[in-house]
């Protein structure tokens, strides 16, 4: 099996699979976090080839999914030509290396969803900052599983015989990462100390800020495009935005002048997002955190924007953005009068705002009520 095997086809064929607790099993929620992962691996530059999960209470020690599953996964993988495996939980060390152990005769591999969304970010990135914090948050996920490979080879070819490499090389193997995280951490901090010199200047210049957080795919650029007039990337996939961005957007005072505002858009958030990729995009975040109030952009068509509103407002809690917040529910050209009138009674309490990108409705009560925030 090719390590790199990702680097070296122009479209991989991927199998997906999920396993779920019986009592959890909802076919609602298996469809959402299936299509999600689907989005995920499009995002990536892939394509779905089969979609597969498991009802099990618990999952398999060694392999996650138990073993007559993937035997019948393994054996799919083989006739349709499928290069990865891609499953939407994350995987202890063991399971990961011996999904791959199994997977070594079809020539295929194995990542879970976090390796998937490293692999997305490393592909997308641009700037040396996201490169930067890319690369740590992979150190970081792929630390327990190096010392698990080597305590499992331990197991199977004898302890005695194989403790003094495996404690040698880990040793080496910790000094080595450990040497990297610093040297990232320092060229970050590098980063971090320009945002906050930047930040500075703003306020000397009576500048105000205002973060655009949101769900990914919520169309948090489509928004900034026609609210700033300036083109920025909106892209119907997740992640399309894996740093921060500032812009310029001028609103009519009271004065009869026009106030300068500026906006800074930032990654999409995704449900269940280790706290190590979290904090590894901490820092792109914090001209965010910084700002004087957040839009938090919601996709009004969304089935799912309740789960989605709270996933988005627990991490800004994570990371301590606490000032308030607008709720903009994008989208409304897709709903119908009944259905914009529930979202109204329903989030009431919200005060939201309802907006549509596409045909800039309702853009002067958007602006309105970020002059009386700010």
């Amino acid at each position: 099996m090719d390590n790199k095997i990702e680097y070296l086809k122009d479209e991989l064929r991927v199998f997906v699979a999920d396993i779920v607790p019986y009592g959890e099993a909802r076919d609602e929620n298996l469809e959402d976090r299936m299509e999600e992962l689907e989005n995920l691996v499009s995002t990536y530059g892939g394509i779905v080839i089969v979609k597969t999960f498991q009802k099990r209470m618990t999952p398999d020690y060694n392999t996650y999914i138990w073993w007559g599953k993937l035997d019948e996964i393994i054996e799919d993988m083989r006739r349709e030509k499928a290069d990865i495996l891609i499953i939407w939980n994350i995987l202890k060390a063991k399971q990961i290396y011996n999904i791959n152990e199994k997977l070594r005769d079809i020539d295929a591999k194995a990542w879970d969803r976090v390796d998937l969304i490293l692999k997305i970010f490393e592909r997308h990135a641009k700037s040396t900052e996201a490169r930067l914090q890319i690369e740590l948050a992979a150190i970081r996920h792929m630390w327990p599983r190096i010392f698990g490979m080597w305590m499992e080879l331990s197991r199977q070819w004898g302890w005695i015989w194989t403790s003094w490499i495996w404690e040698t090389n880990t040793e080496i193997m910790k000094r080595h990462l450990r040497k990297k995280i610093d040297v990232i951490k320092k060229k970050l901090n590098q980063y971090k100390k320009t945002r906050a010199e930047h930040r500075k200047a703003r306020i000397r210049k009576n500048l105000d800020t205002v973060g655009i957080v949101g769900y990914t795919n919520a169309w948090k650029s489509s928004l900034l495009n026609s609210i700033t007039k300036k083109w920025v990337l909106a892209e119907d996939k997740l992640f399309a935005t894996l740093w921060t961005d500032v812009w310029k957007m001028y609103i009519p005072s009271d004065t009869g002048k026009w106030k300068e505002i500026l906006l800074n858009d930032t990654i999409g958030f995704i449900r269940d997002l280790p706290p190590d990729l979290i904090e590894a995009f901490s820092s792109t975040l914090e001209d965010s955190i910084e700002s004087k109030i957040l839009l938090h952009v919601i996709d009004a068509s969304d089935k799912k924007l309740d789960e989605k509103i709270k996933i988005v407002d627990d991490i800004l809690f994570q990371i301590w953005a606490t000032q308030d917040k607008i709720y903009v529910f994008n989208k409304i050209d897709l709903l119908d009068k009944e259905q914009l009138n529930i979202l109204k009674e329903k989030y009431f309490d919200l005060n939201p705002v309802f907006v549509s990108a596409y045909s800039k409705t309702w853009f002067d009560k958007l602006t309105d009520i970020i002059l009386k925030k700010l």
